[in-house]
């Protein structure tokens, strides 16, 4: 059952250490299920982990997560190849595709030679909740700030524009995205800028920002736009997710 309408949540979370396991889904990732409406079955939750080259073993770690959950995880694999036949096809069986953090550069690069945007894009259209983290968030914009060509940040501005805005992550946790997003917005290098402290998604209807969320206390969410040469920052408050 998709959602009703396209849905994006983009976030800086979504992961929390577990006792058992070596991880647990938080509760950015039981939104982003929610926000898909699937009821009586187990949700469909796909997760792609290009950005940190398709990783074997963080794959057993998400499908121990899913388990424990109650959702039925699958992988989309690009390295070697793909591991579905029609990928396609599969992106739009899924209640939520769920993207991982890493280099968003190297993302959009493979995914652009696998020619992954018009099936993001039409899986969103169809009501599959598009959903990630740090370079999984990024992806979905026109750009944001990035440490994938090394430790001094840059712009990536080649995101897949499913939002026509930029995307910082990670805003408090690390010293130099904030002001970097105000450089780049003040510029002109990037649109107005959505952005996420650790722990805070940002809910999408279609193009539409109607709601930041969170699984911490005390985090923000903020609205970077230009005026003049300048850049103005606004805050949004959260609203305080349930931690399952």
């Amino acid at each position: 059952m998709p959602a009703d309408q396209p849905t994006i949540l983009a976030t800086s979370g979504g992961y929390r250490p577990a006792s058992r396991t070596y991880l647990e889904f938080d509760a950015l990732v039981h939104h982003a299920v929610e926000l898909s409406g699937v009821t009586g079955r187990a949700p469909k939750v796909t997760v792609v982990g290009t950005a940190s080259g398709d990783q074997r073993f963080f794959n057993d770690h998400l499908h121990q997560a899913g388990r424990v959950a109650g959702f039925d995880i699958s992988t989309l694999d690009l390295f070697p190849m793909p591991n579905h036949d029609d990928v396609p096809g599969m992106l739009l069986e899924q209640d939520v595709v769920w993207v991982n953090g890493g280099s968003v550069a190297n993302l959009l690069a493979v995914w652009q030679v696998h020619e992954l945007g018009a099936p993001m894009r039409a899986a969103w259209e169809a009501g599959v909740v598009l959903a990630g983290v740090s370079a999984g968030s990024i992806c979905w914009y026109v750009g944001g700030t990035t440490d994938s060509f090394g430790p001094e940040l840059r712009a990536v501005t080649n995101g897949l524009s499913l939002l026509p805005y930029g995307n910082g992550v990670h805003y408090d946790s690390e010293a130099r995205r904030r002001p970097l997003v105000h450089e780049l917005v003040a510029a002109g290098t990037l649109p107005t800028t959505h952005c996420t402290d650790d722990g805070v998604g940002l809910v999408y209807h279609g193009t539409e920002l109607v709601e930041a969320v969170s699984e911490r206390d005390g985090k923000g969410a903020y609205i970077v736009t230009r005026e003049g040469d300048a850049a103005v920052e606004e805050r949004l408050e959260p609203r305080r997710l349930v931690n399952p």
